[in-house]
């Protein structure tokens, strides 16, 4: 049952890894806040819901890594961008799909989950986002 998670780290993942992009939502001034925490840090309130949001958002800002640890050398050069998602908040992710030169601030993305877990840090499931 989604209501019996706590409002943390863990639970996002954990929705993750059922393919679930959830957010808490604040019932006093009705914030989104993702990642979720158990106090809402606009009005103080702990009286959160989860909701799903729809994983649908624009491309804010970005940049394109060229240097990266050994878990991510498979994947250079890749894209790290925030992304504000229609639902109202921003969430930073990598962008798959698309060439470094194809990307432009603006363009629409979706979410797209990998839930398979790799055997190096990070353990979590991912999401990425990929263009529409």
């Amino acid at each position: 049952m989604i209501e019996a998670l706590p409002f943390s780290i863990e639970s996002f993942y954990k929705h993750i890894s059922e393919k679930r992009l959830m957010a808490a939502k604040c019932d006093k001034c009705k914030s989104i806040l993702i990642p979720p925490r158990p106090i809402c840090p606009h009005c103080h309130s702990s009286e959160l819901k989860w909701v799903q949001l729809k994983g649908l958002g624009k491309l804010q800002t970005f940049t394109i890594i060229h240097v990266a640890g050994q878990q991510f050398q498979a994947m250079i050069p890749y894209i790290v961008g925030i992304v504000k998602l229609h639902d109202g908040p921003r969430l930073p992710g990598i962008l798959r799909d698309i060439k470094p030169e194809e990307v432009k601030v603006g363009m629409d993305l979706m979410v797209e989950f990998d839930t398979t877990l790799p055997s190096k840090w990070p353990i979590w499931p991912r999401y990425f986002f990929k263009p529409l």
